[in-house]
């Protein structure tokens, strides 16, 4: 064969697409919709530490935090569709943010493609130790007697740990004041200090609470108790039947990337989301592994916004 023709096969051989089999063969990028720090982040930069030994290639993670995810999801949807770039989502930004905003920059169903979920972590109803209530009916019970005058605070209007609140309170039936305050970390400074009775927090961050003896969890809203917070219960076994509220992350990929990369991603992240040590790892910052299936992940996220986008519409809740 001569020269020119092994040439022309080279090209033509460089150009095909790399297979399910050979990803990845360079660094692959993964975009995180929120700052550096905390408990989301720390989950993960563990997720791709972990892909990066079984890969052999480097997994960085990228925080683009900014317009409530929305920074990070046009970063991601305007990627090159090949696998190398993925997106770790905090579900709101999916399956909450459609509801909450007139205009999006992204297109939530056409934008991405599914790849896996990988966990959950539960809110857990916070009270402070001068509120005399040590279970869900003792709160519900109170709330009733005094209609408005417990205060519930958030992070600010329309995000997660709100949303939890509002629901609570539409399930118990009961009247709450909603604070909202510019982050977490200024509604915790609040509950410690008084200015509010109940705080919806995220299981990561309540653990530490708790355990600091610097307020009471009532109860989690999963439908099983969490390893971690053994003595907290569900408010399911509370009473209030299948009340449940999570923040849920999930890996997502630019639209058009093939079907192939995802099935190798999706299978490598669930070998991974197995392993009993990185299970006890994650268990012990009071995060549920998940995994599953792309269409698992898809319908999930279809039920979450069906879920969230009644209860938005109802109370007629936008974001700041």
């Amino acid at each position: 064969m001569c020269t020119k023709h092994v040439m022309m096969i080279a090209v033509v051989v460089s150009g095909l697409p790399v297979h399910a089999q050979d990803f990845p063969v360079r660094n692959v990028r993964v975009i995180a919709p929120f700052p550096a720090g905390g408990g989301t982040d720390l989950n993960v930069r563990r997720l791709a530490e972990r892909l990066t030994k079984l890969w052999g290639q480097q997994v960085v993670v990228e925080n683009i935090a900014g317009a409530a995810g929305g920074l990070a999801a046009v970063t991601v949807a305007r990627a090159k569709p090949d696998g190398y770039t993925l997106f770790f989502v905090t579900h709101p930004v999916i399956a909450i943010n459609p509801a909450l905003y007139d205009k999006l920059a992204y297109d939530p169903d056409k934008d991405f493609a599914p790849i896996v979920q990988v966990s959950e972590t539960p809110s857990v109803l916070l009270a402070t130790p001068a509120l005399q209530v040590a279970t869900v009916s003792e709160l519900i019970a109170l709330a009733k007697a005094r209609p408005g005058t417990l205060h519930f605070g958030s992070g600010g209007m329309g995000t997660s740990l709100h949303l939890a609140g509002e629901l609570f309170k539409s399930a118990a039936a009961i009247e709450l004041t909603h604070v909202p305050y510019k982050g977490v970390t200024p509604a915790l400074t609040a509950m410690v200090g008084n200015e509010i009775q109940l705080l919806f927090d995220s299981s990561s961050s309540a653990i530490a609470q708790i355990r600091g003896g610097r307020v009471r969890g009532i109860a989690i809203a999963s439908l099983a108790r969490l390893p971690a917070l053994s003595d907290v219960p569900t408010f399911d076994e509370s009473g209030l039947r299948g009340f449940t509220s999570t923040l849920a992350h999930g890996l997502l990929a630019p639209a058009a990337t093939p079907v192939a990369v995802i099935s190798a991603v999706n299978r490598d992240v669930n070998a991974i989301l197995k392993d009993a040590d990185y299970r006890k790892l994650m268990g012990d910052l009071g995060v549920n592994l998940v995994g599953g299936t792309a269409n698992q992940f898809r319908a999930f996220l279809a039920t979450e916004r069906k879920k969230w986008a009644g209860l938005i519409l109802k109370l007629g809740i936008k974001a700041e």
